[in-house]
């Protein structure tokens, strides 16, 4: 697979709700940097964070178009429409009723040696506050 498929395939697990194939194409010192707080590092700290992800939200991703680097480096950019029930409230937000949503947001990636190495996610917070309020 080239870079621009690896990352279309780990969008096609995300989807498919398969962890473990989107593991499977990450670096084992993947730098996942979310849209809020820090960034972590390496595969245990992303795990947790899809488990995380997986009991708080359900969400789907829709309307996904890909742009690819002109230079060798291996970066890709992708805008995609986040559909999503937010299940299991979090800390520090809304209460969760179940409420749904849905929500414009983009990520850069960065493949290296065949694996996802870096993961960079944007979305407007103030934006899914007021989804999930309403």
């Amino acid at each position: 697979m080239n870079e621009l498929e690896i990352v279309k395939q780990y969008y096609k697990y995300f989807n498919e709700l398969n962890w473990e194939g989107m593991l499977s194409l990450v670096s084992d010192d993947i730098r996942h940097e979310p849209n809020e707080g820090e960034a972590r590092i390496g595969t245990e700290p992303f795990k947790a964070f899809l488990n995380k992800m997986d009991t708080a939200y359900q969400e789907t991703l829709t309307n996904q178009v890909f742009f690819t680097s002109e230079d060798d480096t291996s970066r890709i950019a992708t805008e995609f429409t986040v559909n999503g029930i937010y299940k299991i409230s979090e800390p520090g937000l809304p209460e969760a009723k179940g409420q749904k949503y849905v929500l414009p947001a983009g990520a850069f990636l960065e493949v290296k040696n065949g694996k996802i190495a870096r993961i960079t996610t944007y979305y407007n917070l103030d934006l899914w506050i007021r989804l999930v309020s309403e």
